[in-house]
């Protein structure tokens, strides 16, 4: 099967997407398989790929790079729009769109501007892709929601975890110390960016009581965001509480994730929520919403709280942070349920879609 992949976030976007497109070309190229990719990007990744993978490199601008790129590929079997509803309208068919998440149709999340794009976009998808995957139950219900006429062409492709995140975390211990990160802490990873609710987590953690809060800080991990004004007004108000550690590089966080104490993930509005997985890989207990993909992901392997309420997320941190059984029991948990999400099953589950696609299943 020859496949072209629209792999720009792989070199173009440090987290989220990118991490999806570089885990999913790492555990293709792990497949003893003889399917054939064309990558298509602006700038080519770095990672170590074989022969069946060739870059294709165009140039151009967001949101309307596919434009001039999609009727330029030629003969493929099959495409892959893995950051670009507008890549699935342009690509030639057959097409798989993958959908990380209907934020862009939430007004409580507050997305950026440039959403608007894919507000545009999505609904001329919707007319011409062949098939959508979807990253979690949740994001397809939301997608089937709003778009019923694809309730036929959707697929549940979960994300990965790396299961070699808590050896790296072993191997990589002087980040916490080189990071200059306190020695205890609480950690949340994401943009700051309103449906990251960032501002109750901060505001949970500052009232833990005293003794549970001991000598530990609240770690953000992320780059900043948009519309971040109240963010930044709790930050000020938590004054030395917090610490931000803006962006950490891929090979860090392994080793942040397990210094951490506890993690605390409490979005509104999350398409999957790899971050959650992540820290269960590590063995880090976690406290997350019951919203959204969330709680499909967790489990019974984490604590969920109503993310509006600041009293319940207090409560779920000092639960975890001073009953040693109760934390022992959710990292047990939490490592047993990401040994089943794998990259590995990512890419089992694309290629079973792209190849029903190209048979017009």
């Amino acid at each position: 099967m020859h496949v072209a992949i629209d792999a720009r976030a792989a070199s173009e976007v440090p987290a989220g997407r990118g991490r999806y497109v570089r885990e999913l070309l790492r555990a293709l190229a792990a497949r003893d398989d003889d399917h054939r990719y064309d990558l298509i990007a602006r700038t080519p990744w770095g990672g170590s790929l074989d022969e069946r993978f060739r870059w294709r490199c165009f140039p151009g601008t967001d949101p309307w790079w596919p434009l001039g790129v999609g009727p330029r590929l030629g003969r493929v079997d099959v495409t892959l729009a893995t950051n670009s509803y507008l890549f699935a309208v342009t690509a030639p068919r057959p097409t798989v769109a993958f959908v990380h998440d209907m934020v862009v149709f939430d007004p409580e999340s507050r997305p950026p501007a440039g959403a608007a794009a894919e507000r545009v976009t999505l609904p001329l998808a919707v007319r011409r892709a062949t098939a959508f995957a979807c990253n979690s139950g949740a994001t397809r219900d939301a997608l089937v929601a709003r778009f019923p006429a694809v309730a036929g062409r959707t697929v549940v492709t979960p994300l990965g975890v790396d299961q070699t995140l808590a050896a790296q975390a072993t191997r990589g211990g002087d980040v916490v110390a080189r990071l200059r990160l306190p020695q205890r802490y609480v950690l949340s990873v994401g943009t700051r960016e309103p449906r990251k609710n960032l501002v109750r987590a901060i505001a949970a953690f500052a009232e833990l009581p005293a003794d549970v809060r001991a000598e530990r800080r609240l770690v953000i991990v992320g780059h900043p965001g948009w519309d971040d004004a109240e963010i930044d007004t709790a930050l000020r108000d938590a004054g030395d509480l917090v610490h931000l550690a803006g962006f950490v590089d891929d090979a860090d966080l392994p080793a942040v994730y397990a210094a951490a104490d506890a993690f605390v993930y409490v979005s509104f509005h999350e398409g999957f929520g790899l971050p959650v997985l992540e820290a269960m890989a590590v063995g880090t207990p976690v406290v997350t919403s019951n919203v959204s993909s969330l709680p499909e992901v967790a489990g019974d392997a984490a604590l969920t709280v109503d993310p509006r309420s600041v009293p319940a997320i207090r409560d779920a941190l000092s639960r975890v942070l001073s009953d040693g059984g109760l934390a022992a029991s959710l990292i047990e948990r939490g490592t047993r349920r990401a040994t089943a999400y794998s990259w590995a099953r990512t890419a089992d589950t694309t290629l079973a879609l792209l190849a029903d696609a190209r048979k017009g299943r």
